[in-house]
């Protein structure tokens, strides 16, 4: 009788039968305080009373349990209650009061633990049989009890549990709703009350809150065992919650089973108890299986998606902290349990839980890869016969007009392609097997992503597929391998169906043995797709979206590393082009991409020169983290391997590489071996040692080993180091130095490259050597430059090293030094010139490359020993200059000279040194500039014309104020007949620019647009990046400050008063783009400036055009003769140019179809609304205030003057109003006739359009293709295919028609009106046309398809999307009416 006892303690005898009819009657949506001062004896130690009843209470349900199956009938709880005169109502009522007290948030632990307790001992007393008999059960008070763990254990703060809690009653909710609102400082006041009532708990009272919970836990499992809820639907949704809930209470230790029969005082966790309660839920002794496995896992969905979903609006993502990633695998694991477990009941299910994890995807990357492996060991649990139904669903998702619905198709294909491939005989449906091959992912999902319309998936598109060559999958790894590559055969397997893009029979090759079957048909078709598709990647890698860009990057690499696209220059160029980026990750991207290949190909050479012309440029790159990581790159392949030589040692696989590279470096690299870009070349290497030297990377050891590899095969590349090294090394083995001194002079077959190092090393150490082997070394130099037998480096280098070693302290003394030795070499050349210029049979006898090392060798003398130059020198260098074409008066230079007939090159380094005469005298500089200038017009000869392109650019930065008048002559070569004179005048006309030696003067800035549109491409490449990535960022103005001067001098209109451009006929005919034949160039150029364009800039030139031209032309100052007819012809078309409208009011105001997929993306959209908006009024109002007179105005004087320019002003109107049809009126309220005329012209341009659409969408065989039919032969994965195709394949925007482009630039989408046809019954409006809804989880209007095929009418619902025009039946009657007519009408109404 020890339970009787225990509910004395609750004094039922002493509550009236009043106050508990109340509290039923409330139906315990309210508590009600108890009478007198019995609720305050029954707190003081409730929490233990509960705990005693409940335990009494326990063994009538465990002997309930136990003795199902026996014979034996225990004694029944309701008598005995009956018996004694215990009431169940009041009884009932009494928990109910102790179960509300403990949901406030100041609820103490004591009420907690008796709230817990009571809600306990009501689960266990409602899971005894007979207790609906005897009214225990109550809906609400289920519900309330078995979710007071969440309202009684402290979690976050209350303001959380409350949007995410249970509403499980309508009573529940009404409690809720004052916590729902909108007023942001009334949530701010309600949670600092919050956080003043919270209540602090110590690990004592949480470990007794804990053992309280996993009691109620206990007692809902117990309930679940034995009361069945097949007719209490709302207590099965809401005990489904709640389990979810639990399941991130704590952390579980070990591994979970979830195994059907379980004891429960075994499960350890409340986790582990939360999954049996799940796996309660879904037995059949609560209601259709089926329907509790779809209630569970559409719960169980949110989990997995690491999201928190309360009863109403949208989940919101949890951070992806342990415990949430824990659940998740967890959740996981259980799904694939159940379904192995029911196996044919739970199949279906998990086809839409995969359905759901793939809609209901975010973008972040994260929670997709969580997302994409959730998918992967969910599929795993699939027979191939459902594995293939899922695929086949996720093809036709994966075109989904949604970005992240795309991309994460992306994501679950690399998840699926880890798994071993499914063979074709396990599929049982024969038309589903073709989804089976790894193939089918990578060729008709993942590659046919890199034609998407958002960068973003073309960029990941990319990027997966070349992790798809680094799979195990040999099959994967073949698929991509046919890509690329044409082979011209193909293999044909038994039962394999070949279909192509016409109409084939089906062929099933049964008969044959496995075997390669030539198909001579489709070979040169494949070998056509794998071009494209490689001609396709290399375009994306100069695509203009920086992560497009890094990911072709990526997926070059990966071919390049398998061998699917050879490594050759073309390839490898791409690589090298993408380090000097204009985007730091891409540049990043690239010299990562060169690194990895050359650590797979490092034995091949064209890798290696590739590397080299990717990293050492890097050096010097603008932003200091791409230096770092080129530093790092060089650091790591050219210092760190070098150890010390030894002939018993080979040498590893990283040191052959050092040596390869830089004995490529010195001699092999063809690139590097031409002057000019050598010394670029090797100007980036110095500069990575002398950051090095500053970080004292070279220590004696890394010296030592260095100077061991100069006697050996790769002596080229250690002295190249050594030369590097020098400068910032004090201590050097000296005597091994001067043995290799020795050794070079005594040699007649040293390395030209070898002999300049050795020659700048000798010149570092030269301040360490004594006066004796210092006078030994320069006999030896003298010796050896009055020979000149040298080449043209090694004389610089000597002469260098000359000067290296007689630099002293005392200037004086070192100008002595130099006078003398430099002198002598000065007086040499003099002597040789004079012999073959001066001498009537000199230049007969001429030998050309000695004269050429004469000449050299007396420029770079005269730079050390400017005194020692006299006039008889000059002149004889001058001489070298007169050619028999010459006809100059006696004023002119070099007119008292003989015509000669010195070769082209003899003369070109008389330039050159002439030009090194005149750095070193000012008055010479004056004197030879003009003939300079002379000889880039009259010249023909390329390296003349080049060397003087150089000199005067020299010497402009020593003589900016002499050379500043020569600057036309120098840009007229930028229309040189060369292409090489034409690019190297722009590489420094730019840095001259750049540098502000050079101004913005006359016409340098169209001649520079002229190059803008060269012939060549790498010109015009070359222009394009000195403009945009050089002399824009230096003067961000510099577009829109010479765009009008651009109009006038293009087409050679000199009659404006504040444009005029003094220029000779010669110049005239060269830059000159005057004329129809010329309109692209213009237009090409008009838009390159427009699109550098600023919003406030093209606020700027549109009001500057209607200034200086429509004004101009409106008040009569400039006549509309035929020059002045193309002036204004052509300034509508620029004004009728997409790129001149304003950035926010040309870019659609809603973004990319499918790019917003979560709430930063909506939020930008919205601020692009509103700024388009806001640009949009201020166009309007400059557009009625100051253009509408002008057009108006022109319009007129057109009229009178019968000027065809009319036509090209209605075309501009047209365009411009499109987006302003209803205010057109408004607009030109002062000309109703013209407003009349444009309404008109748009009226019939709008019709020729849709006329045109309806003509285009109808069918020529007159058998029209369903989407499903369309879809199925699509997605047939072993057919040949067009990879190529010209549409896309996601969902694009109508193009227009190109005779109609210039008034489709602003066209606006129409309304579309829904026509039924067919009753619709599964498919919902959300989903494409064509498709049907496949199992949802009943949350409303689902997006969920699958493909079925093609069927009957009758057995697909479809939704027709229709304008409103096409709505009407019959032929459309043509409308013809002219203004005036609906002027009249206008009038008479």
């Amino acid at each position: 009788m020890e339970l009787i006892s225990a509910l004395h303690f609750l004094k039922l005898n002493d509550i009236s039968d009043a106050w508990v009819d109340a509290v039923w009657d409330l139906e315990f949506t309210e508590s009600k305080p108890l009478e007198g001062e019995i609720e305050e004896e029954l707190a003081a130690n409730g929490g233990e009373a509960f705990r005693k009843l409940y335990k009494w209470l326990l063994p009538y349900a465990v002997e309930l349990q136990t003795s199902a199956g026996s014979d034996e009938t225990p004694q029944s709880i309701w008598a005995l209650l009956g018996e004694n005169g215990v009431s169940v109502k009041s009884l009932v009522a009494v928990l109910s009061v102790f179960i509300q007290g403990g949901k406030a948030k100041a609820a103490s632990v004591q009420q907690r633990i008796g709230s817990l307790n009571a809600a306990s001992v009501y689960l266990l007393l409602l899971g005894i049989p007979g207790s609906i008999a005897n009214r225990v059960f109550h809906e609400i008070l289920l519900d309330m009890c078995s979710d007071m763990a969440s309202h009684c254990w402290p979690q976050d703060s209350g303001k959380k549990r409350k949007k995410d809690g249970l509403k499980s009653s309508q009573a529940e909710a009404k409690r809720s709703k004052p916590h729902r609102k909108d007023n942001q400082e009334m949530d701010v006041d309600e949670e600092e009350e919050e956080e003043e009532e919270e209540v602090h708990f110590s690990d004592q009272d949480l470990m007794k809150l804990r053992e309280a919970v996993v009691l109620l836990v206990q007692s809902l499992l117990r309930l679940l065992q034995n009361f069945p809820l097949k007719d209490k639907l709302q207590n099965a949704i809401n005990c489904t919650r709640i389990f979810i809930k639990l399941i991130y209470f704590e952390p579980v230790i070990g591994e979970l089973t979830f195994s059907a029969k379980q004891d429960i005082t075994k499960l350890r966790s409340v986790p582990e108890m939360a999954f049996y309660g799940l796996r309660l839920l879904c037995s059949p002794s609560h209601g259709d299986q089926k329907e509790s496995i779809r209630r569970v896992f559409h719960q169980l969905l949110y989990v997995i998606l690491m999201m928190s979903k309360g009863v109403r609006g949208k989940p919101s993502v949890l951070i992806p902290s342990q415990a949430v990633l824990a659940a998740r695998d967890q959740a996981i694991h259980f799904v694939c349990h159940i379904v192995d477990e029911l196996q044919e009941l739970a199949l279906p299910f998990l086809q839409i839980l995969l359905q759901h994890i793939c809609f209901q995807m975010v973008e972040k990357s994260e929670y997709r890869t969580h997302g994409a492996q959730a998918v992967g060991m969910l599929t795993s649990q699939m027979a191939s016969t459902d594995y293939a139904c899922f695929i086949k669903w996720l093809f036709n998702w994966s075109r989904h007009s949604k970005m992240v619905c795309r991309l994460f198709s992306v994501d679950v294909v690399m998840i699926l392609l880890e798994q071993p491939e499914r063979r074709l005989q396990d599929c049982q449906d024969p038309e589903l097997t073709c989804f089976l091959p790894h193939k089918f992912l990578i060729q008709n999902l993942l590659f046919a992503r890199r034609m998407d319309e958002s960068p973003t998936v073309q960029g990941h598109a990319l990027a997966c597929l070349a992790q798809c060559l680094e799979l195990r999958s040999f099959n994967a790894t073949q698929a991509v391998h046919s890509l690329f590559c044409a082979t011209g055969t193909q293999t044909v397997f038994e039962g394999e169906i070949t279909d192509g893009n016409s109409h084939q029979t089906q062929k099933t090759y049964r008969t044959l043995p496995f075997r390669t079957v030539e198909i001579s048909s489709s070979s040169d078709g494949l070998g056509c797709e794998a071009k494209e598709n490689l001609a396709l990647l290399l375009r994306r890698v100069s695509h203009p979206k920086i992560n497009v860009r890094k990911s072709a990057l990526q997926a070059l690499v990966g071919l390049l590393k398998h061998d699917v696209i050879p490594v050759n220059k073309e390839n490898l160029a791409m690589l090298s082009e993408r380090s000097r980026d204009s985007a730091v990750s891409v540049k990043k991207k690239a010299l990562q991409c060169v690194g990895d290949l050359l650590a797979a190909k490092p034995e091949c050479s064209v890798v290696q020169k590739a590397w080299l012309q990717g990293v050492l440029p890097a050096v010097m790159d603008s932003e200091n983290s791409v230096q770092e990581k080129a530093l790092e790159a060089l650091e790591n392949v050219l210092l760190r391997p070098i150890k010390p030589y030894s002939t018993s040692r080979h040498l590893d696989f990283e040191q052959k590489l050092t040596w390869d590279l830089l004995a490529l470096l010195c001699h092999e690299c063809q690139n590097l071996r031409s002057p000019s870009s050598k010394k670029c070349q090797l100007r980036y290497f110095s500069r990575a040692f002398t950051i090095w030297s500053k970080q004292n990377k070279f220590t004696s050891a890394f010296i030592s080993s260095l100077v061991t590899h100069t006697e050996t095969d790769h002596a080229a590349g250690a002295w190249l180091l050594l030369s590097k090294v020098t400068p910032s090394s004090p201590k050097l083995p000296f005597d091994k130095i001067l043995d290799a001194w020795d050794n070079m002079i005594s040699s007649k077959d040293t390395n030209v490259t070898t002999c300049c190092h050795i020659l700048s090393v000798m010149g570092g150490i030269a301040t360490h050597l004594n006066n004796d082997t210092k006078d030994r070394i320069i006999d030896d130099l003298m010796t050896w430059l009055k020979m000149f037998t040298l080449s043209l480096e090694v004389i610089s280098a000597a002469v260098e090293t000359l000067f290296q070693l007689g630099r002293s302290e005392d200037v004086k003394e070192t100008q002595a030094f130099l006078n003398q030795h430099c002198g002598e070499l000065l007086s040499i050349c003099e002597v040789y010139l004079s012999s073959i210029i001066l001498t009537e049979n000199g230049a007969q006898n001429l030998d050309e490359k000695l004269m050429v090392k004469h000449l050299h060798t007396l420029g770079v003398v005269s730079l050390h020993c400017p005194a020692m130059v006299s006039k008889r020198t000059v002149l004889l260098v001058e001489s070298v200059l007169t050619t028999h074409s010459d006809q100059r008066t006696g004023s002119q230079p070099l007119s008292h000279f003989r015509a000669n007939s010195l070769p082209p090159s003899v003369r070109a380094h008389g330039v050159i040194a002439l030009g090194k005469l005149c750095l070193q005298h000012e008055e010479l500089a004056q004197k030879y500039l003009p003939v300079f200038a002379r000889e880039l017009e009259i010249c023909s000869e390329i390296a003349v014309r080049n060397n003087v392109v150089v000199v005067m650019c020299d010497l402009c930065v020593r003589y900016t104020n002499i050379v500043d008048h020569y600057i036309p002559n120098i840009s007229a070569c930028l229309s040189d007949n060369e292409a090489v004179i034409r690019e190297q005048t722009l590489i420094l006309l730019t840095k001259l620019l750049q540098d502000d030696f050079v101004k913005w003067k006359g016409s340098l800035f169209c001649r520079f647009m002229g190059a803008l549109v060269d012939r060549v491409p790498a010109v015009a490449s070359q222009c394009e990046y000195c403009l945009v990535h050089v002399l824009l960022k230096k003067n961000p103005d510099l577009f829109c400050q010479y765009f009008i001067e651009c109009i006038f001098q293009f087409n050679s209109y000199n009659k404006h008063k504040s444009y005029k451009f003094s220029q000779s006929e010669r110049e005239k005919v060269r830059f000159s783009l005057k004329g129809a034949q010329h309109c692209e160039k213009r237009f090409r150029i008009y838009r390159f400036l427009l699109e550098h364009f600023t919003n406030a800039q093209h606020f700027k030139i549109f009001n500057k055009i209607n200034l200086t031209i429509l004004a101009c032309f409106a008040d009569e100052e400039l006549p509309l003769d035929k020059d002045g007819d193309e002036i204004l012809a052509e300034t509508f078309s620029i004004l009728s140019l997409k790129e001149l409208k304003m950035q926010t009011m040309s870019s659609p105001a809603g973004g990319t179809v499918g790019e917003e997929s979560d709430d930063e993306n909506i939020g930008k959209a919205a601020l692009r609304v509103a700024q388009k908006k806001v640009v949009s009024q201020v166009w309007k109002k400059a557009f009625t205030e100051s253009t509408v007179p002008l057009i108006i105005s022109l319009k007129n004087l057109l009229e009178q003057k019968h000027s065809p320019v009319l036509r090209d002003l209605m075309a501009y109107l047209q365009v411009t109003m499109q987006d302003y049809r209803s205010e057109l009126r408004e607009f030109f309220s002062g000309d109703e006739q013209l407003a009349a005329e444009l309404e008109f012209a748009l009226q019939r341009a709008e019709r020729e359009r849709e006329m045109e659409a309806e003509m285009n969408s109808c069918s020529l065989a007159g058998n029209p293709v369903t989407p499903t039919t369309l879809a199925s032969v699509r997605g047939s994965p072993g057919l040949p295919r067009n990879l190529l195709q010209l549409n896309f394949s996601t969902p694009q925007p109508p193009r227009p028609n190109p005779l109609y482009a210039r008034l489709a630039l602003t066209d606006r989408s129409k309304p579309v009106a829904l026509e039924r046809t067919g009753a619709v019954k599964n498919r919902a409006i959300s989903t494409p046309k064509g498709v049907n809804i496949n199992l949802t989880f009943d949350e409303g209007p689902s997006a969920i398809y699958c493909d079925r095929g093609t069927t009957s009418v009758g057995e697909i619902s479809i939704l027709h999307v229709q304008s409103h025009e096409q709505q009407t039946s019959g032929v459309r009657q043509w409308n013809v009416q002219s203004p005036l007519r609906l002027r009249k009408k206008t009038t008479r109404d």
